[in-house]
């Protein structure tokens, strides 16, 4: 599932490319049972211009000049595009043509994704983004500290809570994990404030670079372009169980926290 750098990367390369631009036409080959009804859907976006796109969380949003945001959670496999104009192909959901002759379009194999557009005023009432926590990179990692040095549940379950912080998915927790010398079971209340503050520190850290290097490509993700990102290349630990630690040459082990598969190293994050 894309995480906060994958969709921040679409959400920076669709602003550049699209942003001005206005919505002539839509095709909706076939929209997920998440999303939002083509009929009510359809007649909100065509005429609009698009004036930004932006990233909440795990959400993409492109507010459009009359107020209202076209928001598109990708989940598992969703896809955000833009390219040539061309023909629906066969995971196309809804194709938005532009007013320069492009297309900008999202699929979504698995069909978990979805695309609604919310009127001026209700996006800051949609239920999803009012249970979100705050954005890790736009908040000091004191403040996100405070969050979990009170609480008895595993900070890995904690990173993985998008009410304690927004974004941040199973790879970006297993590798700040480990930047952080922290083992995944240790209870946030075990952690300590300093531990704390280094943790929040490494997970921006990790962010930026995942950011800088295109996101994580490990099946289905893809920028606005199409075109895959790097960072999977520089993990320490995510996806890498049996393997040596770069850090010290011990195994790599891995264990399941809040229904997740978590990989770290034993000897680098000692369990407290």
């Amino acid at each position: 599932m894309p995480e906060l750098p994958e969709v921040e990367v679409i959400a920076r390369g669709l602003n550049a490319d699209v942003a001005g631009l206005r919505i002539e036409s839509v095709e909706v080959p076939g929209l997920t049972r998440l999303s939002e009804p083509a009929e009510t859907l359809v007649p909100k976006v065509v005429g609009r211009v698009i004036e930004r796109v932006r990233r909440r969380a795990k959400v993409l949003l492109a507010d459009l000049d009359n107020g209202s945001t076209l928001a598109f959670h990708l989940k598992m496999t969703g896809r955000v595009v833009h390219g040539p104009k061309r023909v629906a192909e066969k995971h196309d959901r809804i194709l938005f043509f532009l007013s320069d002759g492009s297309l900008l379009s999202f699929a979504d194999m698995r069909k978990f994704g979805y695309v609604r557009c919310f009127p001026a005023g209700e996006l800051e009432r949609w239920d999803f983004l009012l249970k979100v926590g705050p954005e890790p990179l736009e908040t000091a990692p004191e403040v996100l500290a405070e969050r979990v040095v009170k609480r008895n549940c595993a900070i890995k379950a904690l990173l993985l809570n998008q009410s304690v912080v927004a974004g941040v998915g199973n790879i970006y927790a297993d590798e700040s994990l480990f930047r952080a010398g922290i083992h995944p079971e240790t209870r946030g209340s075990r952690v300590g404030r300093a531990r704390a503050v280094r943790l929040f520190t490494e997970l921006q850290a990790v962010l930026r670079q995942a950011i800088a290097e295109n996101g994580s490509s490990i099946s289905d993700y893809v920028n606005a372009h199409g075109d895959a990102g790097a960072f999977q290349n520089s993990f320490n630990v995510y996806g890498r169980k049996g393997q040596p630690c770069k850090q010290c040459g011990g195994t790599l082990q891995a264990t399941t926290v809040a229904g997740r598969t978590s990989t770290f190293c034993p000897a680098c994050q000692r369990r407290r």
